[in-house]
């Protein structure tokens, strides 16, 4: 009897006590998928920064920010959490289906929308370049022109993101 929790007629035990905000945070930093994830855009944000200098020998620390370039940030992060998922529920689970879709969405996007709006950028800023100084486009901010990514930096993105999560798994497991 001492111990037990005994319940009037009519009346319920009263409910758990809520989480205190430090067992809350510890669940997001718990969280795998999302460290995996998170982990992911920023390697890629970063490999950006090196890229960049290769291809243009100056350091740019836009990159660091910036949309476009070798390798997806997108595709990284996306991949990251499809593998995560799949890794942390299976990937003959819903939430796994949900997460390669997501990816796969947003990796076609970055290589055929975002890639084709950043070309028409291109051409729309040759075109009020060379716009006589008189006409009211001339002195017009110029468009964004990287956008989105070649099929290379997809696939690279999307390799970092597969060996972020891994990575992050094979650390969770010890």
């Amino acid at each position: 009897m001492f111990g037990e929790l005994t319940t009037t007629a009519g009346m319920s035990p009263p409910p758990p006590p809520p989480e205190s905000p430090s067992s809350a945070s510890a669940g997001v930093f718990g969280n795998y998928a999302l460290i995996s994830a998170l982990l992911a855009f920023a390697l890629a944000q970063f490999f950006k920064l090196f890229t960049s200098w290769y291809k243009e020998k100056r350091w740019d620390l836009k990159q660091l920010v910036g949309s476009g370039g070798m390798p997806s940030s997108h595709s990284a992060t996306v991949a990251a959490l499809a593998a995560a998922v799949g890794y942390h529920d299976g990937a003959e689970g819903s939430l796994f289906a949900v997460a390669l879709v997501l990816a796969c969405v947003v990796m076609y996007d970055a290589t055929g929308i975002r890639l084709q709006a950043g070309r028409q950028a291109e051409v729309l800023n040759q075109i009020v370049y060379e716009l006589p100084a008189e006409h009211p486009l001339a002195e017009s901010r110029p468009l964004r022109e990287l956008l989105g990514h070649t099929p290379p930096q997809v696939i690279a993105g999307g390799l970092l993101g597969i060996i972020t999560a891994t990575f992050v798994h094979l650390l969770t497991s010890l």
